[in-house]
């Protein structure tokens, strides 16, 4: 039987079709509704779904909503805007659970011990840092150097460039191609994480998982 994985705050699914491909049942959750998300999806409150749920999963898989630590939002949050931090009371929530979790977000957010990937070490043309916590060891593979410069935003990448996926970005087909994700229009790609990460640390937990079994 296939270990089952929990997406939490799932979006569209990215973070989730790479635990597919590692092998894993993947059931997301997320307060708004999601056509595109590709697998089993529950509409409710992520952290509630946990605590009511977790004793169905062998591990858990959180992007809780990183506007209070992205440098797109600094604007708004001089003004008095602010956005709620999720990533204490996320991080909380999974430890009250003891299963083997993973917390991704961007590279200005608070995670503990974080890992980066990024998309020049999967072969792919956007760059696209990320950070992940976990509470399992899970492990990076070597960073090369970034050899290509990034489009411009406001327009498609030229022959060459690697493509920002932020915001209101031009260049939706090239996009896809860029993140392997061919399923999710611009605004669905611009909160994405390319498959490719998570199938190499869905991998890594799956090993995890499997010691876990035969102890």
């Amino acid at each position: 039987m296939k270990p089952k994985i929990l997406d939490l705050f799932c979006c569209g699914g990215g973070a989730g079709k790479g635990y597919a491909d590692a092998g894993f049942e993947v059931v997301g959750v997320d307060i708004l509704p999601q056509p595109k998300y590709p697998f089993e999806f529950h509409c409710a409150d992520a952290l509630e779904f946990l605590k009511d749920n977790h004793g169905d999963f062998d591990a858990v898989h959180a992007s809780p909503p990183c506007q209070a630590y992205t440098s797109s939002t600094k604007q708004w949050r001089g003004e008095g805007r602010k956005y709620p931090d999720y990533v204490a009371l996320t991080r909380a929530a999974l430890d009250a659970t003891g299963l083997p979790y993973v917390i991704e977000n961007v590279p200005s957010s608070p995670l503990q011990d974080p890992m980066m990937l990024c998309g020049e070490m999967f072969g792919l043309k956007t760059y696209r840092h990320r950070l992940f916590e976990s509470n399992c060891n899970i492990h990076a593979p070597p960073h090369p150097p970034h050899s290509a410069p990034q489009t411009k935003m406001g327009r498609p990448p030229k022959d060459g460039e690697y493509i920002q996926v932020v915001g209101h970005f031009s260049g939706v087909p090239f996009a896809r191609e860029a993140m392997e994700i061919d399923w999710l229009g611009q605004k669905e790609l611009a909160q994405a994480i390319p498959p490719a990460y998570t199938k190499f640390i869905g991998l890594q937990i799956m090993e995890i998982i499997g010691e876990r079994r035969a102890a």
